[in-house]
């Protein structure tokens, strides 16, 4: 349900990352290396555990003795925690409304309710020298600051259509916070950020309920509901 939003926050950073300015000969090392090496999702790790999550790239088993994990590196993650978000921010469909998903050929009728949560996310920065960090940090407040950069997209998939659902960096006020570590020669700085997300739960026709034949119900291209003409008249489209 929230896998898309993790991977919408992971391009936002990817995008932060293709326009990092080398200040320091680590962030020129840092800026060549690529993006495969230099940005990483902390799965499975609590949010806060910022040392932690640190070890576990180290560990991560796509690194070899010929190819190093490197410093300095962006982990990013999110926390288990799902809050409700201010209803002024976002609209949530807590009762199924009739929908055409935009794009569909099959132009099937579903329904559809919206989730409208906030998640916390963080943005931890792991360097062997301050200046190093420190810039990283900036940079990356600034390229917040910037306000089309407040706010990116999560890819909705459902019956062969994707959909764009925008989320919302709550502030662009992110203090980035030491963490305190006894490894010698590592400055971990963290970030703390609210994701303002809105996802959409679909819903058609289970096996054996009516529907209108364009497709197999139970799979990933499932039939809709069934059309009648004083529904047709009241579709609500949804984006």
């Amino acid at each position: 349900m929230f896998e898309p939003v993790k991977a919408g926050f992971r391009q936002f950073v990817a995008a932060f990352y293709a326009q990092v300015q080398p200040t320091t000969p680590a962030l020129a090392e840092f800026a060549a290396r690529g993006l495969f090496d230099s940005v990483a999702m902390a799965s499975g790790r609590m949010v806060d555990q910022a040392e932690e999550m640190l070890a576990a790239y180290l560990r991560d088993e796509h690194h070899t003795a010929t190819a190093p994990a490197r410093l300095p590196v962006i982990l990013l993650a999110m926390a288990v925690d799902v809050i409700p978000t201010g209803r002024d921010y976002l609209r949530q469909l807590a009762a199924p409304e009739w929908v055409t998903i935009p794009g569909d050929p099959k132009e099937r009728a579903f329904k559809m309710r919206t989730a409208s949560n906030d998640l916390r996310a963080q943005v931890v920065i792991a360097a062997q020298n301050e200046p190093t960090a420190r810039s990283l940090a900036a940079q990356f407040l600034l390229y917040l600051d910037a306000a089309p950069n407040r706010y990116f997209n999560s890819v909705h998939r459902f019956a062969g259509v994707d959909t764009d659902w925008p989320v919302e960096i709550e502030t662009a006020d992110v203090p980035f916070v030491r963490v305190q570590t006894d490894a010698k020669n590592l400055h971990l700085l963290a970030g703390d950020l609210t994701l303002k997300a809105t996802v959409p739960l679909f819903m058609a026709p289970a096996a054996g309920e009516p529907n209108d034949g364009k497709g197999v119900p139970g799979t990933s291209d499932p039939a809709g509901y069934p059309l009648v003409s004083d529904v047709v008249t009241n579709f609500v489209e949804q984006a």
